[in-house]
């Protein structure tokens, strides 16, 4: 099959590149041309315009920052609409709106064109080394024809159900994800306010029942070192996820109190100027809150308590 990817950003950029190792035939297409001269010079192709690439592919990947950009892309004169052949799969791997992928699923059905909800998890690195779980809804016969695609980007790949339910998973997670990272700071700031130097109280509740689930792991990446800059994963997308998952919430008729809290928790952050830091930077808010001082744990020794594992 020829292989259209559109999107070579943090994630995308990984993501083409594996499909292009495992042999596929790939066209890309990006606002940045030069995001691009790697996969070129390894053997992919370029296409100028979204529709010269839906086009020109079977398969077509989209990986983007949020659902107006998903939509953006499908319309107009060069939009991928305008280019679609019959009988082809539409992967969209953002984290995306569960109105947005059932609209357009709708409006491109009856051109014979499957669009398929396809989050990803496993951040910038996994997208590189092919680490990456991807969630899958829409029509479960595309899913299993394209599944070699998705296997060549991915180590978990899996069909969840019908359209939207892919990314109804990935914003479950989300919000989970960033629910935890707020309980963490309440917790870890109230046992170094209680008189534990930071370290060792990590080295110790890493331990636990919850912490031999990895459940706080995340810690010595960016809270521990006080390292939020550059981001692997910038506030503003996380913001965007969780306003998501509430979305959906709401929709639902689901009480999400503590997402909610999280919700402006990460709005404060917002707007003290941190959009571009860690999607972590907020827990900064309850160190502040506790009075306690910035923690900054040499990464050296993050380090040497994972290499004891």
């Amino acid at each position: 099959m020829e292989i259209g990817f559109i999107g070579l950003g943090t994630m995308g950029r990984g993501m083409a590149a594996n499909l292009l190792k495992a042999g596929h035939s790939v066209v890309l297409h990006d606002l940045s041309k030069a995001a691009a001269s790697k996969h070129l010079a390894n053997g992919a192709s370029w296409a100028e315009t979204p529709r010269e690439v839906a086009a020109s592919c079977d398969v077509l990947f989209t990986s983007l920052p949020t659902p107006a950009d998903v939509e953006a892309i499908c319309r107009g004169d060069d939009g991928l609409i305008a280019g679609f052949r019959n009988g082809a799969a539409w992967f969209d791997l953002s984290t995306n709106s569960v109105d947005v992928v059932r609209r357009l699923y709708a409006e491109l059905a009856p051109r014979h064109v499957e669009l398929l909800d396809a989050p990803v998890s496993g951040g910038p690195a996994g997208a590189a080394s092919g680490k990456l779980a991807i969630w899958v809804g829409g029509d479960e016969a595309a899913f299993e024809r394209c599944k070699p695609c998705l296997d060549a980007m991915a180590d978990q790949v899996r069909y969840i159900g019908l359209i939207g339910a892919g990314t109804i998973a990935k914003l479950v997670h989300n919000c989970a994800s960033t629910a935890i990272s707020a309980v963490l700071a309440e917790v870890f700031t109230m046992g170094v306010k209680a008189g534990v130097d930071p370290l060792p109280l990590w080295e110790a509740i890493r331990q636990g029942a919850i912490g031999r689930q990895r459940t706080f792991e995340k810690l010595g990446t960016r809270y521990l070192p006080g390292k939020f800059d550059p981001p692997s994963f910038a506030l503003r997308l996380v913001h965007k996820d969780l306003q998501l998952g509430l979305q959906l919430g709401r929709d639902f008729g689901v009480p999400m109190r503590l997402c909610n809290m999280v919700g402006q928790e990460v709005q404060e952050a917002l707007n003290r100027g941190w959009a571009q830091r860690d999607s972590m930077s907020f827990m900064i808010l309850q160190q502040e809150r506790a009075g306690i001082p910035p923690i900054e744990v040499p990464m050296d020794q993050v380090n040497a308590v994972l290499d004891k594992d």
